[in-house]
C-alpha cells in the first residue's frame, strides 16, 4: 500500500469521524431543546395553575351564547363573562369557622382573609327566556389529604350551607357541617327552576382549613386543593 492510498484512507476515516461528531452534536442539541421545552411547559402549567387560582367558576359557553346564562363579580353585570377566577391565599393556616367574619356574603369579588378564601359572584340570566339550571362544585385536584380538614361554606342568595368531607371513620358528617361532600371529587350539586330574564342569583364561596377537625394535622401541611363551580342550563324533559 503506497503513501497516497494511506492518505486517502486517513481522510475517509477523519471524514466519518467529522460526520459522526456532527450527528452527535445535533442529537445533543435536539435533546437540550426538548428538555428546555419540557421545563417551559412545566413552568407554564404551574404559572397558569397559580394564575387561575384555587377556585374557578364557569358557565357553559354554549349556554352563554345561546340563552345568555352568564357570570359577573358585580350585580350590575357591566362586563359579563363565562369564566371567573378567585384570588389565591398562599400558605393558608387553619382557623375555626366560628372566627370567620360575619359579613363575608356582603362583599363582591375576591375578599380573602389571611387564613381563608372568600369569593362572591353573580349568575345572571341575561337572555329573554325563563330557564332552569344546574350547578355543581368539583374537586379538581387535591394533595396530601388536605381535603380531610377543608370546609366550604356556600351562600346561595343569602342561605348558607357548610360542606365538609365525611369523617375519616366513615361515621357521617363533621359536627360543624350541614352536609357531607357528595363524592371524593364533588362537593355539591343542585338545580334551580324558573330563572327569569334579567334575574340574578348571588353566590358566595368561603374555603378554610378547620382547625378543630381531628384530621387537621401536620401531615397535611403543604397540601393543595383546586375547586371549580360549573353552571349549565338544565334541559326540560
Amino acid at each position: 500500500m503506497n503513501e497516497k492510498t494511506v492518505n486517502v484512507l486517513e481522510l475517509r476515516r477523519k471524514s466519518k469521524e467529522v460526520k459522526r461528531y456532527a450527528i452527535v452534536t445535533r442529537v445533543l442539541g435536539l435533546l437540550v431543546i426538548i428538555l428546555v421545552a419540557i421545563i417551559a411547559i412545566a413552568y407554564a402549567i404551574s404559572y397558569f395553575y397559580d394564575k387561575f387560582g384555587s377556585f374557578t367558576v364557569k358557565v357553559n359557553k354554549y349556554d352563554m351564547m345561546r340563552q345568555g346564562l352568564t357570570l359577573s363579580e358585580t350585580p350590575e353585570f357591566e362586563q359579563t363573562v363565562s369564566v371567573l377566577n378567585a384570588d389565591i391565599v398562599y400558605d393558608m393556616t387553619n382557623i375555626s369557622g366560628s372566627d370567620l367574619p360575619a359579613n363575608l356574603d356582603m362583599v363582591n369579588g375576591s375578599h380573602n382573609g389571611e387564613s381563608y378564601i372568600a369569593y362572591t359572584f353573580y349568575l345572571i340570566n341575561s337572555g329573554s327566556d325563563t330557564l332552569s339550571y344546574e350547578g355543581e362544585m368539583l374537586i379538581d385536584n387535591v394533595t396530601k389529604g388536605v381535603d380531610e380538614a377543608i370546609r366550604i361554606a356556600l351562600h346561595e342568595n343569602g342561605e348558607k350551607t357548610v360542606y365538609g368531607k365525611t369523617k375519616s371513620d366513615g361515621s357521617g358528617k363533621e359536627s360543624d357541617c350541614d352536609k357531607e361532600f357528595l363524592a371524593s371529587t364533588m362537593v355539591m350539586k343542585n338545580s334551580h327552576t324558573e330563572f327569569k330574564p334579567k334575574e340574578k342569583h348571588k353566590y358566595t364561596v368561603v374555603i378554610w382549613l378547620e382547625g378543630n377537625d381531628p384530621d387537621c394535622v401536620d401531615a397535611i401541611i403543604g397540601g393543595t386543593m383546586k375547586l371549580s363551580m360549573n353552571f349549565s342550563i338544565k334541559e326540560s324533559t
